[in-house]
């Protein structure tokens, strides 16, 4: 039988009514887990209070690949129907009910929840961490993909070995377990929140608490190991906190703040409801807080606290609520602490980027569900600079306070925010909408603009632009003219990435010996190769404060020098560098590859350097040892077994990587034998993962 295209539609909308339960609401969640770490499982149960809003005969939960033991309603065992992805519980409820379904189960998540460092003997650093971004809760506890459906989600953790753990709410009880070592913990959440929103984290951390000047208590957790680096590390913390209290308008939403760092996070960080899970690559030191610190994810998660959090989209075509937001405020917060030139000169980076990006396929529409990170950070705080001052920042503030406070705890969509700054200003903003949301091609030229008109160092910086342009062979006598007067660090930096190759060695001496921090770096960033000129100054880069600095300064004076090498190796001998390791790695492999170099330490060098491929190593670090390694022939049995486990790591971008090193390495005869020689030392995924890739 042909269906009618009416027929079609009417189906459709009711099959997508049918997957959201606008009949019921879920209310309440106490969830009580035990997970067993060394066995990657959760023993669970979950019982859910709900009201029934209109007579309906079935209600269902999101759960993948979860083994239920036991099902009830109000406490009466009741049979269920579960496809491996939704379980449906079929019973006639009437509206103005109240009802709780309780859920026992046992999952091994293949994603979601993941335990690290749990698969030897030695009890060294093990954690278990969530990620649950967009709709991947229900993973390891049935719940909601929909991110319509808040609930108040209590948690509770039997855990038998002695670790912290972390999780939404207040902590209000802890207690021993018996016949173990581990311990019993419950947590508090107050109001309600979307399920991909539910975290938690285990491992041997301490903390250090703080409070914001509002009185909300904020915990700083750190690994015992990292005490020196808590403050680097955490820096501005309470500042940011207090910031963006005052510039929202809106008090934090919920009871406290938690941050936890933690091994191989799949992403930067991630706003858990009260608990931001961050990489430990942003666990650092005073020196690397120079080029890579913390402070801009910690003001973006800690945003989402209430962009995103607070007020939740209703499907991705809204993303921009959640991102933009973020993005924007995190930049407000950086330029609070850092200074205006900051922020005007990071807008002008993110749009360069966005530049590009149009530019190769048109770019991406910040109302398109599928658009990419690019478009919903960056494009999508640009949207808010410029949305702020086209209703003035008064405007603003009111009309985005106004909709925090309507839709606290609610969903939200575009129309929602624009109605509300409509309101306030009394500005019609179709054109905005059109230019800003619905248009892919990002606004360059309109940009720009504004950020000459804003800040006087960036106008500086294309008026000599304009004339280089103009007059390229007069490049260093238009920069010399006008340097003494500038007084933008960001500026000069800049100035000398574009132009560095083109000036002289005079010149260049002079920036390296009066020149700040970054710009000393964009110094030797612009050299291809240094002129033996400058090698006193160049040299002198090895004991610069910036780690970045130190590794360009140290692979290109070994290259360019090499007569010297021994002597640029024994000064660097000892430094780390950031926490992937980058200064240390390349030192091991200059050494390696430097003959006439502690000759009798090679063999200890070699250990070292493959030993970062070992999976207790960041995956950061492993995947430039496994870069190393491949450049000098250096993939003995051992390093092969890692690069094979990388292959199959839960981090996709690392392992998308490894699995292209390991093919360009089976394209050289003979490789593909050492591969399977293998074979007896690989679990059962490595090996079919292997087999797939030989066409086996």
């Amino acid at each position: 039988m042909k269906l009618s295209p009416t027929l079609i539609f009417f189906l459709f909308v009711q099959f997508l009514s049918a997957q959201i339960q606008d009949k019921v609401d879920f209310v309440h969640a106490n969830v009580l887990i035990e997970p067993t770490p060394i066995e990657n499982r959760i023993n669970g149960s979950v019982a859910y209070e709900f009201k029934v809003i209109q007579d309906v005969d079935s209600i269902f939960l999101d759960a993948v690949n979860l083994d239920f033991l036991n099902v009830s309603f109000d406490g009466v065992k009741i049979d269920y129907d579960y496809n491996g992805k939704r379980i449906t519980i079929k019973n006639e409820m009437k509206g103005g009910e109240s009802h709780i379904v309780l859920m026992d189960y046992v999952v091994k998540p293949k994603q979601t929840v993941y335990f690290l460092r749990w698969d030897d003997e030695v009890r060294n650093n093990e954690q278990v961490w969530t990620q649950g971004q967009g709709k991947y809760t229900s993973h390891w506890l049935p719940s909601f993909d929909d991110m319509t459906e808040k609930v108040e989600f209590d948690i509770q953790i039997e855990l038998k070995e002695n670790y912290t753990v972390i999780a939404n709410g207040n902590l209000i009880k802890k207690e021993p377990l018996p016949e173990s070592n581990g311990y019993f913990w419950q947590f508090d959440m107050k109001n309600p929140m979307s399920s991909y929103l539910v975290g938690f984290a285990i491992g041997g951390y301490n903390k250090k608490t703080i409070e914001s000047a509002s009185g909300v208590p904020i915990e700083l957790y750190y690994e015992p190991t990292d005490f020196s680096k808590v403050e680097p590390t955490y820096r501005y913390t309470q500042h940011i906190f207090d910031f963006l209290e005052t510039e929202i308008g809106v008090p934090y939403p919920w009871q406290n703040y938690k941050q936890v760092p933690v091994q191989d996070f799949l992403y930067a960080g991630m706003e858990n409801t009260t608990c931001t899970i961050f990489s430990n690559q942003y666990v650092i030191d005073s020196t690397a807080f120079v080029d890579k610190n913390y402070v801009n994810i910690n003001a973006h998660e800690l945003a989402h606290q209430w962009f995103g959090d607070l007020v939740t989209e209703t499907s991705s075509e809204h993303h921009w609520l959640h991102e933009g937001f973020a993005t924007f405020y995190a930049y407000l917060a950086e330029k609070d602490i850092f200074g205006d030139d900051h922020y005007y000169w990071h807008l002008l980076e993110t749009a360069n980027a966005l530049q590009r990006f149009s530019g190769d396929d048109g770019g991406e529409a910040l109302r398109n569900p599928n658009a990419g990170s690019l478009t919903f950070y960056e494009k999508g705080a640009w949207a808010l600079v410029m949305l702020q001052d086209r209703v003035g920042a008064k405007a603003f503030k009111k009309g985005v306070q106004n909709y925090l406070n309507k839709y606290a705890f609610k969903n939200v969509t575009i129309p929602n925010l624009m109605e509300e700054l409509e309101a306030v200003s009394n500005t019609d903003l179709e054109d905005f909408e059109q230019l800003w949301l619905q248009e892919s091609d990002f606004p360059y030229d309109l940009v720009v603009t504004f950020l000459q008109e804003k800040n006087p160092s960036i106008k500086t910086y294309f008026e000599l632009k304009n004339k280089i342009g103009e007059q390229p062979d007069r490049t260093e006598e238009i920069i010399k003219r006008q340097w003494r007067k500038l007084n933008s660090s960001p500026l000069k930096e800049n100035l000398v990435l574009d132009y560095g190759s083109k000036l002289s060695t005079d010149f260049l001496s002079s920036i390296l010996q009066s020149g700040d921090v970054k710009t000393r770096q964009a110094v030797i960033l612009s050299q291809n190769k240094i002129p033996t000129e400058l090698k006193i100054e160049a040299e002198s880069l090895l004991k610069d404060e910036s780690y970045t600095t130190i590794e360009a300064a140290l692979y290109r004076l070994w290259t360019d020098f090499p007569q010297n090498r021994s002597k640029y190796l024994n000064e660097t001998d000892g430094i780390i560098g950031f926490p992937n390791k980058n200064i240390r790695l390349l030192w091991l492999t200059l050494a390696l590859v430097t003959p006439e170099y502690n000759k009798d330490l090679k063999a200890v060098y070699f250990d070292e350097l493959s030993g970062y491929t070992g999976s207790e190593h960041h995956f950061e670090t492993r995947l430039i040892a496994f870069q190393y390694l491949k450049s000098i022939g250096g993939f003995t049995d051992t390093v092969l077994k890692n690069l094979v486990e990388s292959c199959s790591h839960h981090v996709w971008h690392f392992r998308k990587s490894a699995r292209e090193i390991l093919n360009d390495f089976l394209q050289s005869e003979g490789n593909t034998a050492r591969i399977k020689g293998l074979y007896p030392l690989l679990s059962q995924q490595e090996k079919q993962y292997l087999e797939k890739t030989l066409g086996e």
